[in-house]
């Protein structure tokens, strides 16, 4: 099971859903660093479970550090830390453990791992399992606004809802990033927002669920950051961002729709502005050639719809290899996107925390070797 990723700044997972806790090993990270932990609350803060729009199951999520950190800075080894597991309900996965869960991992963890994954709340394919990638995005989010880099994501898009507010121009997006960050419900619009809550809980009231996409913005990083090919912003992002339960899309800039343009619109104009090269759109979103150009890095993330759904769905018992049907009890959320933006957002801060550390070695860390604020 590859649980491990990364480069100069690596991450190591563990843990399944039901559980006495999740966490991780973060590595590579300089002696000396700054450990926010009152920032990493905030994190988990913003993917916790909260209201009728998500799951009733209800988790503390305090983060505990086992190793890596002595008066709030890193010490230079590992840094490892836990998240208890407080309020399973492993008997609620009992009743159906036969029955295949369309959508989910069942089937596949079944032949993958030979039948011994742990198979209550998904085991090790859960979502719970993203609580500990916050935290250690929290830590690499610490780093990189150090050196002015800022870092936010919106529901751009739920059950057929989209948040109809547009991404600020200049130095102005850094603080509507930071504003972004903070809100309970993460978009541009908050009419918007109240209808797309509004959707979702007309789906969960006839059992059902809906997705959603994601938009990540990032501003403050150099022009020069990334390499082409297998080191390419783009690469490094997506492998991390395809890794979010859930996740079935990423696109970056215009994305697909640079497929229906002439290179004569697709093309992004260099211009002057202020004695630095800037372009006159965004359409590449702030990469070219795999290499960031100094422009927002802009990216957006396809949510699929819960699988976890009330309604009755046709299956198969894979104890007894028998066509069945089976309803989903138990305590899931109608739509998962608005929670996942925490994920987003920790995911491309340790992305671009690897790339950095990959290019800039430890210095980047110790004294910032850029700094656009």
């Amino acid at each position: 099971m590859a649980d491990s990723i990364g480069t100069a700044v690596r991450l190591t997972l563990f843990g399944e859903s039901h559980g006495p806790a999740v966490g991780a090993v973060l590595e590579g990270i300089a002696p000396g660093t700054p450990i926010d932990e009152a920032a990493v609350a905030d994190a988990m803060e913003r993917r916790r479970a909260k209201g009728k729009i998500s799951t009733a199951r209800s988790e503390p999520d305090k983060v505990h550090f086992l190793s890596g950190v002595y008066n709030a800075r890193a010490t230079g080894s590992a840094i490892a830390f836990v998240i208890e597991n407080t309020n399973t309900r492993s008997a609620d996965y009992e009743k159906t453990s036969g029955l295949l869960r369309p959508g989910h991992a069942d089937y596949t963890a079944r032949v993958r791992y030979k039948g011994f994954a742990d198979p209550h709340g998904g085991g090790h394919f859960s979502g719970r399992l993203t609580a500990p990638l916050v935290a250690a995005g929290a830590i690499c989010a610490g780093m990189l606004r150090a050196c002015g880099v800022h870092i936010a994501t919106r529901l751009q898009a739920c059950a057929g809802v989209r948040d109809t507010g547009e991404w600020a121009q200049g130095a102005a997006l850094a603080a509507q990033l930071d504003a972004l960050a903070q809100k309970e419900y993460p978009v541009l619009d908050d009419e918007a927002g109240a209808r797309m809550q509004s959707a979702v809980l007309e789906a969960a009231a006839e059992g059902d669920s809906v997705g959603g996409v994601l938009e990540t913005a990032v501003c403050g990083l150099p022009a020069g950051l990334g390499q082409p090919f297998f080191g390419s912003v783009e690469s490094t992002l997506a492998a991390l961002l395809f890794s979010i339960p859930a996740v079935k899309g990423v696109e970056f800039g215009a994305g697909f729709a640079l497929a229906d343009m002439r290179g004569s619109a697709a093309n992004d104009a260099f211009r002057m502005k202020g004695g630095k090269i800037v372009t006159a759109t965004n359409h590449n979103g702030g990469v070219n050639g795999g290499i960031t150009n100094g422009m927002p890095v802009v990216f957006r993330t396809a949510v699929k719809p819960t699988p976890s759904i009330y309604r009755e769905q046709n299956t198969v018992d894979a104890d007894a290899m028998v066509n069945a049907a089976i309803s989903i009890h138990g305590r899931h959320d109608p739509c998962i996107a608005h929670r996942a933006r925490a994920v987003a957002d920790a995911l491309t801060a340790f992305a671009l925390a690897d790339l950095a550390a990959q290019q800039f070695g430890e210095r980047w860390q110790e004294a910032p070797v850029w700094n656009t604020d």
